[in-house]
């Protein structure tokens, strides 16, 4: 970027925040409406906007998961001194080979799966308490699945039970033990209360209360349930190979796989056992918020740690998480968006401006609250020898595409949707032609049903999800219309239709995610009328068309 592109940037991002700046102080008439969702903050002078719910559990809790992020991989080097690779393993078969041997790869597969799992059942008790109980539960049910069902019945078997536990544990609340008590003993509950006594529910109640740090254990488990599918499918996949290892096919070294071959190659056939099964479902620095890692990929790294981590390399992420977290300390100190939406203000009361950039901003806030989790525990996974993908690689102010941005919104999820959904229904078509183009928007719409339902079973995020194909209806099209190909000879006038493919596609993001997990359809509606209700309105849209 030159010097001058440079202050064109800084001198846009102040032409955005000065007329917002009016909006985040006491002097503003809306100010007494929201104050009441503000906290003290540490900058001098300035509140914090901490009252996202999602995003203040993870902010409240930061100075203890430093803690745990320091204290897991340090138990880990100290388990595998005292528990050191036997030397015998560990001795190379062939000694003019760089690589391990399969012996000493097993070894550390061995070692670290023992460590993952013990201390997965700590992690477990302390997260979720006596609810830990129903997880493993559900993963010996999903295990007994994959190992007993003939093949042929596997896959369907595996979408039917996990998609009906994501709708079970929404419904049920988690399985409260008072209420299994209800149902399994209720003529404990009769007789108890003709005694005044509930006995019947009283071990239920007592269980119950013992629920860990996170007793709705269930509002994270969708997380859990992508592993479940991908451990049956990795292995219902896996006894299609014929005799022989892919890796001797292939001529491949097990130490230096591409991130596409860790993931498509399968397991060894011993792998596949409960114990590996349950020290991937549970691993610890992933098991909360992901990134998302397949089985197979997970036993690989276990085998043979990836040469992409580096101590360099790990300490310079480190820093742009730190970097990341600054961020959006400072916004959250002078941009109260999430507040605003929160306290249903009347949006005549703002300028169409001042609306349009509230939602601008509003949807780079979700940016940054869904960004941060997803970095810090994969920093932590990569301080433990693990590197899952990397979510959220570009802004969505510096992506012209929308098919792009969500293949790198949530990165992980998308290459696990691509795996086990995407391509399953056939991708993006047989043909290029019309009806190849109608089959990816088709798959498409199944995949963001599942994602919206997989986020939470809610009517606005079914919405957000149909929203999302229809905002990239627009880009199929203009690839169909403007191919690539015909403008290799006038590349100015190309970036011209990205440009304005790029100010649409940033419009209809901040469309469906105010949708989705801000102000609902009924808050979007108003906020648009506001925005393009009145002559200022349509010239401030005329205005951010062209300026950005």
């Amino acid at each position: 970027m030159s010097r001058q592109e440079g202050r064109q940037r800084i001198e846009k991002g102040r032409m955005m925040y000065s007329p917002q700046d009016g909006l985040h102080r006491t002097s503003h008439p809306s100010y007494s409406k929201y104050e009441h969702l503000l906290s003290p903050g540490w900058i001098p002078g300035r509140k914090v906007d901490n009252s996202d719910q999602q995003y203040s559990g993870f902010r409240d809790n930061i100075p203890y998961m430093f803690l745990l992020l320091v204290f897991h991989p340090l138990l880990r080097r100290l388990y595998e001194s005292l528990r050191p690779v036997g030397q015998k393993a560990a001795a190379p078969l062939q000694k003019t080979s760089s690589s391990p041997s399969d012996a000493s790869a097993d070894a550390c597969l061995d070692q670290r799966v023992r460590f993952d799992v013990g201390f997965a059942c700590l992690y477990i008790l302390a997260l979720h308490g006596t609810s830990a109980f129903k997880i493993f539960t559900i993963l010996y049910i999903n295990f007994s699945l994959a190992k007993g069902l003939p093949k042929a019945y596997l896959p369907l078997a595996t979408w039917t039970f996990n998609v009906g536990i994501l709708f079970a544990n929404e419904l049920s609340r988690g399985y409260p033990y008072a209420e299994v008590a209800r149902l399994l003993f209720p003529w404990s509950t009769a007789s108890g209360a003709l005694s005044n006594e509930n006995s019947g529910q009283d071990w239920g109640s007592f269980l119950d209360s013992y629920g860990g740090l996170l007793p709705r254990w269930e509002i994270l488990f969708n997380i859990t349930v992508l592993r479940l599918i991908s451990f049956n499918l990795d292995y219902h996949w896996s006894l299609d190979r014929l005799g022989g290892s892919p890796l001797e096919k292939k001529q491949l070294d097990p130490s230096e796989l591409s991130d596409r071959d860790r993931v498509d190659l399968p397991a060894k056939t011993e792998d596949y056992s409960f114990r590996n099964y349950f020290a991937y479902v549970l691993y610890s620095p992933l098991y909360l918020t992901g990134p998302i890692l397949t089985f197979n990929e997970y036993i690989s790294q276990l085998r043979y740690t990836p040469r992409s981590i580096t101590r360099n390399r790990t300490t310079l992420y480190g820093i742009r998480f730190l970097i990341s977290l600054l961020t959006m300390e400072v916004m959250l100190h002078f941009i109260y968006a999430v507040a605003i939406s929160k306290s249903q203000p009347a949006w005549d009361a703002y300028t169409p401006f001042q609306l349009s950039m509230l939602g601008y901003f509003n949807l780079h806030i979700i940016w940054l609250k869904l960004l941060l989790p997803w970095r810090f525990f994969r920093l932590w996974a990569l301080l433990d020898g693990i590197d899952p993908p990397e979510n959220m690689v570009r802004c969505m102010s510096d992506n012209y595409s929308a098919l792009a941005f969500w293949r790198g919104w949530h990165r992980s999820f998308n290459r696990w949707i691509v795996r086990y959904i995407y391509i399953p229904l056939g991708g993006s078509g047989a043909s290029d032609g019309t009806w190849g183009k109608a089959q990816a928007v088709f798959n498409m719409l199944v995949v963001f049903t599942f994602v919206a339902l997989w986020h939470d079973i809610q009517l606005k995020l079914l919405i957000w999800g149909w929203l999302i194909t229809l905002f990239v209806l627009p880009e199929v099209l203009a690839g169909y219309v403007f191919p690539k190909a015909r403008w290799q000879n006038n590349k100015d006038t190309y970036r011209v239709i990205c440009g304005i493919g790029a100010v649409g596609n940033i419009l209809m993001m901040m469309a469906a995610n105010l949708v989705g997990f801000a102000v609902g359809l009924d808050g979007l509606k108003d906020l648009v009328r506001g925005i393009v209700g009145s002559y200022s309105g349509k010239a401030t849209s005329i205005i951010l068309r062209v300026s950005f």
